[in-house]
Order: C-alpha cells, then sequence, then structure tokens
C-alpha cells in the first residue's frame, strides 16, 4: 500500500529535518486543502507523508486506535504522539501500551511540564473542577503546542459527526495557533464508518467505550453517558465546557 514517495519519505525516521516556513505551510494548505476534501482517507494520508515525511506525526486520545492504525498501514514507524496527562483511566493507559506494542508505530507518550502533584501545589488541589480550562491549558494544550516544534503537519481523529462544533472542520487546514497544518482524514467518516473500520481490521478500542463512555478524555472529567444522549455530553459535564482546547 505504501507508495515509492511515502517509502522515501520515512527512509530516516528519528531525525527530523528542516521544516517549511509559516507562509509556505499556508500558501500549501490553500492549494490542497479543497482538491482532498473527498478523497479517501488513505489518500488524504498518503499526501501528508509524502509531502512532510519526518516533519509529519500523529496524535490519538486512545479512545480507539483506528487514525494510528490507518496512518501506519501507509507509513510504518509513523510517530504517534499520546498525552499522559497523569488523569487517565487505567484502561486508557492500558490501550496506548497495546497501541506501542502491536502496531508498527512509534508512541511518544508526551507529558506536561508538572506533574500532577506539583500542579496541585501551585494551583491547589482539583483545578479541573475550579478552573478546567487551564488545567487543559497545563496538561494538554501547551504539552501538544512543545511536541509540535519539530513537526510541520499533525493528524488528528477529529470527525465532523462528533459535535456541532466540528461540522465545518476541513479535511486539510492551517492552524494558526500552533502554526502547523492539521490533517483530519477521518473528517468525513460516520459512526458506521468507524465501527466497519475496526471491525474489518480487528482495530484496538478502549474498552471504556463499551462500558458506556464514548468519548474518553481524563478521568474526573469524564462520565458515563446515557443512551439517546450526545456523545461527547460526558465531557465536562455541566461545566457548559465543550473542548479541551486542542481543536478550538
Amino acid at each position: 500500500m505504501t507508495s515509492p514517495a511515502t517509502t522515501r519519505a520515512f527512509n530516516a525516521r528519528g531525525t527530523h529535518t528542516e521544516g517549511r516556513s509559516s507562509e509556505e505551510l499556508r500558501e500549501l494548505v490553500s492549494h490542497v486543502g479543497a482538491e482532498l476534501e473527498l478523497a479517501p482517507a488513505e489518500d488524504i494520508v498518503e499526501w501528508a507523508v509524502a509531502t512532510f515525511g519526518d516533519r509529519f506525526c500523529v496524535t490519538s486520545s486512545m479512545t480507539d486506535a483506528v487514525l494510528a492504525h490507518l496512518v501506519s498501514r501507509v507509513a510504518p514507524r509513523v510517530d504517534v504522539l499520546f498525552l499522559d496527562t497523569g488523569y487517565h483511566f487505567t484502561e486508557t493507559l492500558g490501550t496506548a501500551d497495546a497501541v506501542g506494542a502491536t502496531m508498527d508505530l512509534n508512541l511518544i507518550p508526551i507529558t506536561p511540564v508538572q506533574s500532577v502533584a506539583e500542579q496541585d501545589a501551585e494551583y491547589g488541589p482539583e483545578l479541573y473542577l475550579r478552573d478546567p480550562d487551564l488545567c487543559c491549558a497545563l496538561r494538554k494544550v501547551r504539552p501538544l503546542g512543545e511536541a509540535l516544534r519539530g513537526y510541520d503537519a499533525w493528524a488528528t481523529g477529529l470527525r465532523r459527526a462528533e459535535t456541532a462544533h466540528r461540522v465545518i472542520a476541513p479535511v486539510v487546514g492551517w492552524d494558526a495557533r500552533k502554526g502547523k497544518v492539521k490533517v483530519s482524514p477521518l473528517a468525513r467518516w460516520s459512526d458506521a464508518d468507524v465501527e466497519r473500520y475496526i471491525a474489518e481490521h480487528g482495530v484496538l478500542v478502549n474498552p471504556l467505550v463499551y462500558d458506556g463512555y464514548p468519548s474518553i478524555g481524563c478521568a474526573p472529567c469524564t462520565r458515563r453517558v446515557a443512551p439517546g444522549e450526545d456523545q461527547r455530553s460526558g465531557r465536562w459535564a455541566g461545566t457548559g465546557k465543550t473542548e479541551c482546547g486542542i481543536h478550538s
């Protein structure tokens, strides 16, 4: 499945090459965004890998391993960044370990500057209850921003079917805050598409998904979702918060 261009782009993994300027990246997005809008997910990944080489990575929340699996089929040993916030469910950490052990990819745990104990000492315990936006910034948004410095483009599992805030998410777009190209190969996928891919390829899924958690974040800020509720209603329930800040 991997093209010669893709193979060349990944034949020296582990050392980041010099990246393009922000102007070059924005110009690139303006030309290819519409062109790839209706392309299959695999073709979108092929383009990203051939274009960015080892300056392209994947991020995964480990709700499932669909995106990581799909990209690793195109680009073996691709870097997959996993934000280990210090607040994850045991099941999420176990899923990450299993993905790293069984898939042909390079799993890279990303941790915040402060441990949970250090954050508690500076900001007080249970910051996630008092100021969830700040907690997400400290444990997710800033660590990811730092981790992406060595890349020009990153792939996310974001899908338009997930929330009203994501219905206009481009397949290939410009993330102005991070100064990176944001690639969302699964943006047009429905829930049925995801389930079909999981069944066809035997992809790892976080066991919490089958226990009433269709969208999984940090344990203190995630609850089960009742039948008929929005899939992301269990995230930051009762706070009015809908995103951690990575995609907003």
